[in-house]
């Protein structure tokens, strides 16, 4: 994962606002989930997880992609497999 300044770190949240139009909540979502999957802050936050909150984390994920994305999708995206040429 590329390294990022404390200043693109800062300019990158002030631009997470919902509530006001799809297009920024999608925007923001999207740097939301970035700052989220940041190593430094999984290495903090995952130890201190119940089995619960793990259990919990993974259904709800798993679930938006099931309803949201088709079977070659999931494969293509999420686990990166490359279509094997016939």
């Amino acid at each position: 994962m590329e390294k990022q300044s404390e200043e693109q770190l800062a300019c990158q949240f002030s631009e997470i606002c919902f509530g006001l139009d799809r297009d920024m909540d999608c925007r923001s979502l999207a740097a939301f989930l970035k700052r989220f999957s940041n190593d430094t802050l999984l290495a903090t936050l995952i130890p201190r997880m119940s089995d619960d909150d793990i259990t919990a984390t993974l259904d709800f994920l798993t679930g938006i992609m099931h309803k949201h994305l088709r079977e070659n999708e999931y494969h293509r995206l999420f686990l990166a497999e490359k279509k094997e040429k016939e």
